[in-house]
């Protein structure tokens, strides 16, 4: 087993150590800050002779069965959540320093990650990625009408993994969909966590450090927009693909160093929202439970992700649609009370809601700018991103009204009442949107759904064509 190295108290900056293949690498060469909480952690010189593997290296894991693979992942899963693994306790703790989540939501949503770490999720997942998986493992006889023959496979690609600082379970299912497409993978962890990547890993390499999958993983952090580790990194030579997660500024700068030969997968910025109609004012008790319904979307990883919900279109007159916002305001403050998260409000953000609250004949504000769960209402969306525990309500005198702002970043549209979502989701897919689900469903999803409008998998691996003439003579 690996030893943890011991944190000298005396150090002002955390140690956050790299991993290579199997290899930990410890070191202070770097003092870095993190994102969010500026919070310093110490970090090696990213060794570029380790991460780059040589183009004439056959994959590690390019002719192990995905039946191994998976077997190999799933008993990963259960060490991972195993009470006596020093490496995630040792994560957690240093996460609580470094992270804006408090404890609780840091912890369930790791635990909720691993559970993607399961045979029949695994298996459903390629199933849905690839009309035929066998690709993966073989090449795959083809033949054509014509009758001329080939073969075709999902060869195994070489990926750089851009991670996202705002849900640590993003490591558990980027570490699963590398090893099930087969990938040599380098993990570039965000500054909001540079330490769950190479926790999970280490679990990974104490069940067996020679293993293709932990042969085929390095971890490392760089501060995003470093050219000086980019323009080496971010090469055909050295890498097929992108697959970078974040907010523009992080998909910005990945693009900038595409070319032919070197591909984008990007989960790039994306918005949701709700869409409530006239129904759910029918009377107080419908609006407390449709207004609960809608706080679970919003506070879905305490507004932290992607999929939870920032804009809330509502159906009716305003003086309803007023009862329903300070119903939601409600269920916001207690889901956030119970998570403990108590983040202060960005200053700008607090600033723009202080002003509405002098113009009550524009807007409407339940709740105050303490970061304990807020509601703005109005005519339009307003000019900011809602987040931390924010809700934006825009009264409409039809959902038809809604359709309107719906765009290519809007993500997942959280409907109600649930017989009406049919009358949308083609006028919805028209304007951009990729996912529509019954109000309060925003966060599970169906296995193997597509992301972000693709089957990711699909898009991860180099799809090979081997040409083998004719049948006829």
């Amino acid at each position: 087993m690996n030893t943890i190295t011991e944190i000298n108290p005396a150090e002002a900056a955390v140690s956050a150590p790299f991993f290579l293949r199997g290899e930990v690498l410890h070191g202070s060469d770097v003092i870095q800050k993190s994102r969010d909480l500026g919070v310093t952690f110490a970090t090696p010189k990213v060794p570029f002779d380790r991460v780059v593997p040589p183009r004439t290296e056959v994959p590690p894991l390019l002719n192990v069965p995905t039946t191994e693979i998976m077997d190999f992942l799933v008993e990963s899963g259960q060490r991972m959540l195993a009470s006596d693994n020093p490496y995630m306790q040792e994560c957690i703790e240093r996460m609580c320093t470094h992270h804006i989540l408090p404890r609780s939501v840091v912890e369930n949503t790791i635990c909720h990650a691993v559970a993607y770490l399961d045979k029949r999720v695994l298996t459903t997942v390629l199933e849905q990625n690839f009309p035929d998986p066998r690709a993966l493992d073989m090449w795959v006889p083809k033949s054509d009408f014509t009758g001329r023959k080939s073969f075709v496979r999902a060869f195994a690609p070489r990926l750089i993994h851009v991670m996202p600082g705002n849900s640590p379970g993003v490591a558990v299912q980027s570490i699963a969909q590398g090893a099930l497409v087969k990938a040599i993978n380098l993990f570039k962890m965000p500054s909001a966590d540079p330490f769950t990547m190479v926790a999970l890993l280490r679990t990974m390499a104490d069940i067996d450090p020679e293993h293709p999958v932990v042969k085929s993983m390095s971890a490392v952090y760089w501060r995003g927009g470093d050219d000086a580790t980019e323009s080496v990194l971010y090469r055909p030579q050295y890498f097929d693909k992108i697959v970078a997660w974040g907010g523009g500024d992080a998909i910005n700068n990945v693009i900038k160093y595409l070319m032919p030969g070197f591909q984008l997968v990007s989960f790039d910025p994306k918005t949701s929202i709700s869409m409530v109609g006239k129904e759910a004012l029918a009377d107080d008790e419908t609006i407390d439970r449709v207004a609960d319904l809608c706080a679970g979307d919003v506070m879905t990883l305490n507004q932290e992700a992607c999929v939870a919900s920032r804009f809330q279109f509502v159906e009716g007159p305003q003086e309803e649609v007023d009862r329903f916002c300070g119903r939601l305001q409600f269920h916001i403050a207690r889901r956030a009370a119970q998570s403990g998260d108590v983040r202060k409000l960005d200053p700008d953000m607090r600033e723009a809601v202080e002003m509405m609250m002098m113009m009550d004949d524009e807007f409407g504000v339940w709740g105050k700018t303490d970061g304990k769960g807020l509601v703005v209402r109005s005519d339009e969306p307003v000019d900011f991103h809602p987040i931390n525990k924010t809700a934006n309500v825009v009264r409409v005198d039809s959902l038809d009204d809604a359709v309107k702002w719906i765009n290519v970043a809007t993500q997942t549209v959280g409907f109600y009442p649930f017989d009406r979502m049919a009358d949308y989701r083609d006028r919805l897919a028209a304007g951009g949107a990729q996912r529509i689900v019954h109000l309060g469903e925003a966060g599970p999803s169906t296995i193997g759904n597509p992301h972000d409008a693709m089957y990711p998998l699909h898009r991860f691996v180099h799809w090979m064509a081997h040409e083998d003439g004719t049948a006829i003579s």
